[in-house]
Parts: C-alpha cells; structure tokens; sequence
C-alpha cells in the first residue's frame, strides 16, 4: 500500500459521522477510498446528508499526524502490517462476518512469515473467559490451550488478564501459535503486566487490532473488539464466565456467526460457573478435555491430546482422605475438620503440604481449594 492510499484509508477512519457501515457503503459506491475523497459536494450530497459530505470533505486534524506515525511505526520492523477490507492480507475470515473492521494492523511472526495474509479460521480456536478467575479456572484455560495448540491449533484470545493471558500463554507452552485481539493500538500493551508476553506472542504469532496507533485502553473497545475472536475463530471455548460477562458477548457472536460453543463446568456454587452452565443450557458443547473439542472439530487426535491429565482432569485412584474430603467445590477448615476428624494442627500442617505441592489452592475468606492434576 502506497503513502496517499493509507492515508486515504486513515482520512476514512477518522473522518466523523462515518462508521463501518457507510464506510462499507461509499467503498461500494467509489471503489476505493481514494476516490470516496474525489467526489463532488453534489454527488455526495446525493448520497446522503449534508452534514456527511461536509465531514468526508472536511480533512481531519490529527490526519496528518496519524499517517506519519503509522509509517514511522511500520518501518521500525518487518513484521509489521496494516491490511484494509479486500487486501490480499487481509484475514479471509473477517469477510464473513456482520461488521468486518475496515483497517486491521498486524504484528508478529505470522505476518513475517507471510502466514498472516492466507490466516482462515480452520485451525483456530477462541479461548475467553474471566478476568478474575478461580485458580483452577486459569489452571484450566492454560492446560487446555496448550494440549490444543499442541494439537496443531493456533489459540485466539484478547490478552486480557485471568483467562485470556493463561490461554496465550498456554498456547505458547504448547509450541503453536496464538493471535491475539487487542482494544487498544499496537504502539501500546494494556494491561501493562501483560507487555513481557506480547513479546512472546509476536514472536510465536500475531497481535491485531481494528484501532489506530495511539488509541488508549478505552471500555467500549474491548466487546467491540470481541467479534474479529469469535470471527477469526472456527469454534470458541468458554472456560469460566459470570452471568454478566463480556466473555459470553464473544460466544453469542460465535454463535451467530455459525461458530461452534464449546464451555467447561464447574461448581453450582462459584459464581464463575454461571456463565459456562448458561450457555450449556443453550446449547453449547460441555467439554471436560481437549479430545472433545478435537473430535467435534473433525480434528486429529495425537495421543498427548486425549489423555485427562494433559486436560487437567486425572484423578488418583489410591488419594489422600483429605483429598477426597476436598472434593472440587471451596471448602472452610471447619467442614474439613467435619469431613475428616483430623485436629486443627495436624489439617492445617496437611493443608500446606498439598499448597505447597500445588494440589491445593488457599482462597480469599480462609477456604481451600482443590487443583485439578496438571
């Protein structure tokens, strides 16, 4: 893409009053967006009002500065690339979605590789889910993308913290690659906590994001970014969500894009479940280990991927009592020390030898948790 067409498609971005849709319209009508910015008052007064011609015909102020810092930003490394609607690069399944973004930058290895331009969704699979998960519920979100990136697919998710930031991670351990949908410009990692493992991605995938260089962390990005996950993705997992989650936009966007739902269970009483049983109740796939995603997939199905302890999932058959008595849900000392009769002393020094071990996890509000086998 030559300087005057980015900065066209930039003007267009910028230009108030002219959202996707009309966009996608005025690209319909003129062909590019060079020459949405060559017509006459009186053609686009006849497209439309008044007001939109005089903003298409009006340059926006920060234009200029825009367009130079993007190419300042493109020139800083080979990796880089910004990929307008109908660009060769530009991600084939976003073409089928309601509201494909208009201009995607893109950054990582899979743009260098030149993987980024032919990136469908067959191979990818969207795993969300809380920003404050349980510890087994980011246990879990780990193991299962790294079984499954480890089966051959490339994990999509939104860099989140909690569940986002463990399935990237997850992914990365599993040796595939993950793509992450970002709210913000590229030139910036939010949340900060998370830049070590951008890094990480970019050099074992690709970050995108709809938002020009420079946009901040602004709220109403992050659900509007939630369609280009579900979009790039041929199924999403949902691995713990509240009733009221931004994790359950992105599997109604799924399912309306013809998606498959997968979700995992958990307990009745942890309000991180709801959103999981919710949408089971709708019709999503419960999943208790990698293989049942594969198989609904149509997916191989290599031996690390079917086993329950590559999912989390193995149980040992001759356990602790105490183990036993833990059972899966958060539980008090005090109904441990019911369950097992063991005096304080002796159930809290066994408490921190399964803490210490990692099988148990110690909970805000003196409870405990078991950790599923990793």
């Amino acid at each position: 893409m030559d300087t005057q067409e980015l900065r066209a498609w930039l003007r267009l971005t910028l230009t108030p009053g002219v959202g996707n849709e009309t966009a996608r319209q005025l690209l319909a009508t003129f062909g590019s967006a060079q020459a949405v910015f060559g017509q006459t008052t009186a053609t686009l007064r006849a497209l439309g009002s008044e007001r939109l011609a005089s903003a298409i015909q009006t340059e926006p102020a920060q234009l200029g500065k825009l367009l130079q810092t993007t190419l300042d930003w493109l020139q800083q490394a080979d990796d880089r690339r910004v990929a307008t609607l109908g660009d060769a690069g530009y991600p084939s399944a976003l073409l089928n979605i309601e509201d494909p973004p208009l201009m995607l930058y893109m950054m990582g290895s899979l743009v260098r590789s030149s993987q980024a331009a032919a990136q469908g969704m067959a191979n990818n699979l969207a795993i969300v889910g809380s920003r404050n998960p349980t510890p087994q519920g980011e246990a879990n979100a780990r193991q299962f993308a790294k079984a499954l990136s480890g089966a051959g697919l490339c994990i999509v998710s939104g860099l989140a913290l909690g569940i986002d930031g463990a399935a990237h991670d997850g992914a990365l351990l599993g040796g595939g690659q993950t793509i992450a949908v970002v709210g913000t410009g590229l030139d910036r990692v939010y949340p900060k906590r998370h830049l070590a493992l951008a890094h990480r991605i970019a050099q074992q995938g690709m970050l995108i994001s709809e938002f020009p260089l420079g946009t901040p962390p602004l709220t109403p990005n992050f659900p509007k970014r939630n369609r280009i996950i579900s979009g790039l993705s041929r199924g999403t997992l949902v691995v713990e969500a509240a009733l009221q989650s931004g994790s359950l936009i992105t599997a109604r966007l799924a399912a309306e894009q013809g998606k498959e739902v997968f979700a995992i269970p958990g307990s009745i009483h942890s309000p991180q479940s709801r959103g999981c049983h919710a949408l089971i109740k709708q019709g999503a796939k419960l999943v208790e280990v990698a293989q049942d995603i594969l198989e609904e997939l149509n997916l191989p199905l290599p031996g690390a991927a079917t086993s329950r302890h590559t999912s989390g999932q193995t149980v040992d058959d001759a356990e602790d009592p105490l183990m036993t008595a833990l059972g899966f849900d958060a539980v008090s000392l005090d109904a441990l020390q019911a369950r097992t009769g063991l005096d304080t002393a002796r159930l809290q020094a066994d408490l921190l030898e399964l803490e210490l071990s990692g099988q148990v996890t110690r909970l805000p509000g003196g409870l405990f948790q078991r950790m599923a086998a990793s």
